[in-house]
């Protein structure tokens, strides 16, 4: 019975000095990321991108247009679609008309 136990006792502490490295281990991980060059330093500066949220597209729909204040309470999905589209559109012919090159998509988050 002894035997066992002392056994046991020695496997709880191989497991527990196994842990113990292990959260050493994780710390100085941690350490090191902190300690890591910001990204300012980057030789290549990070992708800028300009986000747009429309905030009430039903009630843009609805002020702009005569068949979306029909549409609008029956099919709000896809008269939000549709509000988005157009925005963009719109978007996309003013930056033409001023020469600047852009790529537009609508993202679905």
């Amino acid at each position: 019975m002894q035997t066992l136990l002392f056994i046991f006792t020695l496997l709880l502490a191989l497991v527990s000095a196994y842990l113990w490295w292990q959260v050493r281990m994780q710390r100085r991980t941690i350490e090191n990321m902190l300690t890591e060059e910001s990204l300012d330093n980057l030789e290549e500066a990070p992708e800028m991108i300009l986000t747009l949220r429309i905030r009430d597209p039903l009630v843009l729909a609805k002020r702009e247009s005569r068949s979306a204040r029909i549409l609008a309470d029956r099919l709000p999905v896809m008269v939000t679609k549709m509000v988005y589209q157009e925005v963009m559109r719109e978007l996309e012919q003013e930056l033409q008309s001023r020469d600047i090159d852009v790529d537009m998509r609508i993202e679905y988050r």
